[in-house]
């Protein structure tokens, strides 16, 4: 099934504002396995589960024509707001029925989605778009090893992001589950025998005490727990941002604070 958790035009605003850009380090990873499997020209890169459009955008520079493709119209409205992205086309349209032609397609990517998509109908779509050696590269990040560093108390800010993450977990999907799994079981069936699964991708940010808890109000399990309590919801936020604030001994939400998170990536390229 397609599952259908990120629609609501405020979830999408939040997604909008406060979800991670695809890392340099992991870009230059994906252009650099297309370059070696299909080589020259890069056409055409579609972006699955595009939600506001961060990956697509960081694709544009280097495929003649990025389409993103999303369940939802309010994700879609927020990505299409963005200007300076000429060869971007956003549509609305799921991983598992692709309006492309057989063989047309360079790359397909997905960040941070490919748990969603319901695993043998995708790979078969994924089969029959891709162009002869063409690639797809699904790619997310674990924040189970998420670290902070901040002075001498990062690893307080690191327990109490934790601790966050613990009162959410029972709102977690079995999808998200299999993201934080790295996804495992989707690479191992991938018909595809060129394949690879680079599983640590070290990266370090910078980020402001306020993005942080936009970070943890655009996750689906959080929203999951506000539907059931709202309340709780919020003052989950508000407790999380003062105990940041108070164990960092500062008082503005834009202080920044070191952030170190583990991304990975599948990769597997078509036979010709």
């Amino acid at each position: 099934m397609t599952y259908r958790l990120f629609e609501g035009k405020d979830h999408a605003s939040i997604y909008h504002k406060y979800r991670l850009t695809p890392p340099e380090e992991l870009k230059n990873i994906i252009l650099q396995y297309v370059d070696k499997k299909k080589g020259r020209p890069h056409v055409l890169a579609v972006d699955l589960g595009c939600g506001t459009g961060q990956n697509s955008q960081v694709l544009a520079p280097h495929f003649q024509e990025v389409v993103g493709i999303d369940i939802s119209e309010c994700q879609l409205a927020e990505a299409r707001a963005v200007p300076g992205y000429p060869n971007i086309t956003y549509r609305k349209g799921t991983a598992e029925d692709l309006p492309f032609p057989d063989g047309s397609v360079d790359l397909l990517t997905a960040a941070s989605a490919a748990h969603w998509f319901d695993q043998s109908r995708f790979l078969t779509e994924a089969s029959r778009v891709l162009k002869p050696r063409g690639c797809m590269a699904l790619l997310g990040y674990s924040d189970t090893n998420l670290r902070f560093h901040y002075q001498d108390c990062g690893e307080r800010l690191s327990h109490i992001f934790q601790e966050v993450r613990q009162i959410l977990l029972p709102y977690t999907s079995s999808p998200v589950a299999a993201a934080n799994g790295k996804l495992e079981e989707l690479y191992s069936a991938i018909p595809f025998p060129d394949k690879e699964r680079i599983e640590c991708i070290r990266v370090n940010l910078s980020v402001s005490v306020r993005n942080l808890v936009g970070f943890i109000e655009s996750w689906s399990m959080f929203q999951v727990y506000k539907v059931r309590d709202p309340q709780a919801a919020e003052d989950l936020l508000l407790t999380t941002q003062k105990r940041f604030l108070e164990e960092m001994g500062v008082t503005s939400p834009d202080t920044e604070i070191k952030q170190h998170l583990e991304y990975f990536c599948v990769l597997a390229s078509k036979p010709q």
